[in-house]
This record gives C-alpha cells, sequence and structure tokens, in this order.
C-alpha cells in the first residue's frame, strides 16, 4: 500500500516553513559547488578529462540526497493535516422525542397497509426534513420502552423505526408510560426547546403512570406536546383476537380516541392536538408540526483533523540512512 495515496484536501499548519526549501537548497548547492571540483582531482590532473566512475557518479549525487533529507523533514515539520469531518457544534436547541403507540389496534386498515406502517413512514420524513436536531423513540402499549435515546445520528433512528412492530411490548395503552418516558429522557437536557410528538389511537387503559401526571410532569420540565389522535371514525378492520401462531385476528371495532385527554396534555404543556382520519391528513399534520417547530439556520462548526507528517518523517529517515551508507562506503574512499 502506497503511502502517500489519498492525500486529497491536505491543509498544512505552518506553510511558512516552505520559504525555508528553497533556501536550503540555495545553501547545499553553493557549499558543495568548490567542494565537488576538488574531490574528483580536477586541480591535480589539470585539464586531463577524468572519467567518471559509479563512485564519481555517487560523489555528485550526495547533495541531491542532503536536499531531500531536509526537504522532507521540514514538509514534516510543517505539520500536514488531513479533515476529517467537520463536527457541528452549535447549538440549536430543539430536542425532539417521537413518542408512539404500539399497541396491537395500531394493525387495523383504515390506513395503508395499517396504522403503524403509515405512523412509520411520516415519522422516517419528518426525520429527514430535521437534519440539524436531535431525536429520540419512545414506544408504549400496555408499558413503555426507550428505543433510541435522542441522536443526530438520524440514519440509525430511521433503522430503528423501520423495525419495531406491535408485539413487543405487553398489550394495552399506557398513555401515561409513553409520555412519562420521553418526558424523563428530555429532562436532563438544557436545549432551547423540548417536543414530545405523542401519538395513539386508543384510551389510556393500563400502566402505573396517570396520563395527567406525566403532563403535569411534561410541564414542569418544560416539554411542549404535540398529540395525535391516529384513527378513522366509526368502525375499523381492527385486531380482535390472537391465533396460538401468534397471528391476529381481525374484525370490525368502534374507533375510540380519548380526544378529551390529548386536547387536555397538549394544551397544559403549550402544544397542540391534532386528528388523523386519513393518510394525507397525517402526513399534513407533521408538515404543520415542521412548520411550527423551527430550528435556527445558523450552523457552527469545527474541524477534525488527522496529522500527516509521519510519512514525510520517514521518507526524510530513510534517505538519511540511504546517504550514510552512499557517504561511508562509497564516498570516503573518494575523499579520503
Amino acid at each position: 500500500m502506497n503511502i502517500f495515496e489519498n492525500w486529497n484536501g491536505i491543509e498544512w499548519r505552518y506553510p511558512w516553513v516552505f520559504i525555508l526549501i528553497p533556501l536550503m537548497a540555495a545553501l547545499i548547492y553553493f557549499n558543495n559547488k568548490n567542494k565537488s571540483k576538488a574531490a574528483v582531482g580536477i586541480s591535480s590532473i589539470g585539464k586531463e578529462k577524468i572519467p567518471k566512475t559509479w563512485r564519481i557518479w555517487a560523489y555528485e549525487l550526495f547533495p541531491i540526497f542532503q536536499f531531500l533529507v531536509i526537504a522532507f523533514m521540514l514538509l514534516a515539520l510543517a505539520r500536514p493535516q488531513k479533515l476529517l469531518r467537520p463536527l457541528d457544534t452549535s447549538n440549536k436547541g430543539i430536542d425532539i422525542l417521537l413518542t408512539l403507540d404500539l399497541s396491537s389496534s395500531m394493525l387495523a386498515k383504515d390506513f395503508e397497509p395499517d396504522r403503524l406502517e403509515a405512523a412509520k413512514k411520516v415519522a422516517k420524513e419528518f426525520i429527514k426534513n430535521r437534519p440539524s436536531d436531535r431525536i429520540g423513540l419512545v414506544t408504549f402499549a400496555g408499558e413503555s420502552i426507550t428505543q433510541c435515546p435522542l441522536t443526530n445520528d438520524h440514519s440509525v433512528l430511521i433503522e430503528i423505526l423501520d423495525q419495531i412492530q406491535t408485539g413487543i411490548l405487553e398489550d394495552g395503552t399506557a398513555i401515561g408510560m409513553g409520555l412519562g418516558t420521553a418526558v424523563n429522557r428530555l429532562k436532563s437536557h438544557n436545549s432551547k426547546s423540548k417536543v414530545i410528538i405523542l401519538m395513539t389511537d386508543g384510551v389510556n387503559n393500563a400502566g402505573y403512570i396517570d396520563p395527567e401526571s406525566a403532563s403535569d410532569l411534561a410541564k414542569t420540565e418544560a416539554c411542549k406536546v404535540y398529540a395525535i389522535g391516529i384513527g378513522s371514525e366509526g368502525m375499523a378492520m381492527t385486531p380482535v383476537a390472537r391465533r396460538f401462531d401468534g397471528s391476529y385476528v381481525f374484525g370490525y371495532n368502534e374507533v375510540k380516541i380519548d380526544e378529551d385527554l390529548m386536547t387536555r396534555i397538549s394544551e397544559k404543556t403549550g402544544g397542540k392536538y391534532f386528528r388523523a382520519r386519513s393518510d394525507s391528513e397525517l402526513t399534513a399534520i407533521y408538515n404543520e408540526i415542521n412548520k411550527m417547530e423551527k430550528t435556527e439556520s445558523k450552523v457552527q462548526w469545527t474541524k477534525q483533523y488527522t496529522e500527516c507528517f509521519r510519512p514525510f518523517l520517514l521518507a526524510g529517515m530513510l534517505v538519511l540512512v540511504f546517504m550514510f551508507l552512499l557517504k561511508w562506503l562509497f564516498i570516503k574512499p573518494i575523499e579520503s
């Protein structure tokens, strides 16, 4: 492998060192000019042409090796660096936790192909439109869990979002648990704005945290809650039982969402409640939230470098070793 490959984008920390290279070249040239003539015996032999042996060739090339040693060492001293990646160090201040219902009713067929997949689809688009924000994911059913803590690595978050499904948590609708877990994740962060997007398709019927208490905690921790009730009006094809193999039996059930609770939670925390009755409405809701929660456009960057002086230092040392071998094995006999 060539140690000098991939040198695009090199930056020099001390470029003023380059001025020394031609100065050293001139010094070596004038220092060796007269010495070279004397070494080959011109003064003693007169005008007789001296045959150039390989020893004489080595002697005449010696100043070039001297220059190469000094040049490589100066290049190393100039401290070449390669930019690894720019680091975003600005504090744009918005942390967002997607809090998603994973109860079995999220498999209802009133969305395409079901409520859960429709919710995941619009959530992924929302994430892609928020490149500067830290976003995390909390899921809940009869219990709640943090699937992904706040992160700027949105590709990882989207991958996790793709993989979530119903059945991984105890069934039920623990709205208070989901909201409480999201607030707990946000409360330790000192960000400009803390946002929770809470989506559910049912009525709180599980968990040991009351939704009203969780909303009080959200208000105390300055977490703004945008609540979304997902589900059509009337009846919907919904899981009503589960077979021994784990598959669901579907039947028509009435769509019940505690909209009064969701409205109180959102208004108490300074957010807003939305009702999504179709895929298009759900997309519009996320677009509206995206417009309401603007991030700063100003970005501050720092740079992370890797040091690249070692190849120049190694090259200089190799030439230096070769130069000493050349001097003591071949040039010294000429001088003596």
